[in-house]
């Protein structure tokens, strides 16, 4: 069975900064990623790159902003009034608060503070990384009803609800 749309699959994966080869993640050691395929549970590039693959296949993309995490969008850094913070004592940089966007919660990083003003950036952290992603595919599966219907996998290793 091949990876395609619909499908439950589970990779090790370990993924890098491509340009200084810093490891940022990798399940090696630990519990393999399971995911639907075709669902957007995983950034466009390296869902491409897995479609096709089978049980026992070995993968090595990169994957550049635009299919990752996206460009830094110097739009999405604002300046917020402090009064907008009521409730929290100690705002330091490095705080990551949850704000309402257009198109639902985002999360927000703080990157500067003083009395009057806290400048908030919701860029992903990993915009305008490029990707090294590198693992072996482990399982696939058909997806069930329940996980087609919800977008995403149940069960050991997937969601619980």
């Amino acid at each position: 069975m091949t990876i395609e749309k619909d499908k439950v699959v589970t990779i090790e994966f370990t993924v890098k900064n491509a340009d200084t080869n810093e490891v940022i993640e990798s399940s090696v050691g630990a519990e393999p990623l399971l995911y639907l395929h075709g669902h957007n549970n995983l950034v466009p590039g390296l869902e491409n790159a897995l479609t096709g693959k089978a049980v026992g296949d070995n993968y090595s993309v990169q994957v550049a902003p635009e299919e990752g995490y996206g460009v830094h969008d110097d739009s999405l850094i604002q300046e917020v009034p402090r009064e907008m913070f009521q409730g929290v004592e100690n705002i330091q940089v490095g705080m990551e608060f949850t704000a309402d966007g257009p198109q639902g919660p985002v999360v927000v990083e703080v990157k500067s503070v003083d009395d009057k003003v806290v400048t908030v950036d919701a860029n992903h952290p990993l915009a305008s990384v490029t990707l090294a992603f590198e693992g072996e595919v482990k399982d696939v599966r058909d997806a069930t009803a329940e996980e087609l219907e919800h977008g995403h996998v149940h069960g050991p290793g997937g969601h619980e609800h």
